[in-house]
């Protein structure tokens, strides 16, 4: 495959790598306050670091996390949620993914 096309299907050098988030609010949280957790989530743990999360939920929030426009997330990224979550008191669980195609899947 030439290499324009690569770049133009997301292959090899060119692949682009997101992850998968799922996480678990505190079910006696207030519409309020879940709407705040939520706000504060997509502000500093993804916004922050040029990352776009598509997905939702209520208490039980599943997303793909990716980056906005072309290229790929990070370990660094992968962590700096991982961080974020973990130092939250409204989440009660939470897994963080491994690096794969954004494109393609695993």
């Amino acid at each position: 495959m030439k290499r324009r096309l690569r770049k133009k299907l997301r292959n090899r050098e060119f692949q682009e790598l997101g992850f998968d988030v799922r996480f678990i609010l505190d079910p006696k949280l207030s519409e309020q306050e879940i709407d705040s957790a939520i706000d504060s989530f997509l502000d500093e743990a993804i916004e922050s670091q040029g990352l776009g999360f598509g997905g939702g939920g209520h208490y039980d929030w599943d997303g793909f996390v990716c980056f906005m426009g072309r290229g790929s997330t990070t370990e660094e990224n992968r962590a700096h949620i991982e961080r974020w979550l973990s130092a939250r008191h409204e989440v009660t669980s939470y897994e963080v993914g491994p690096l794969i195609d954004a494109w393609y899947g695993a």
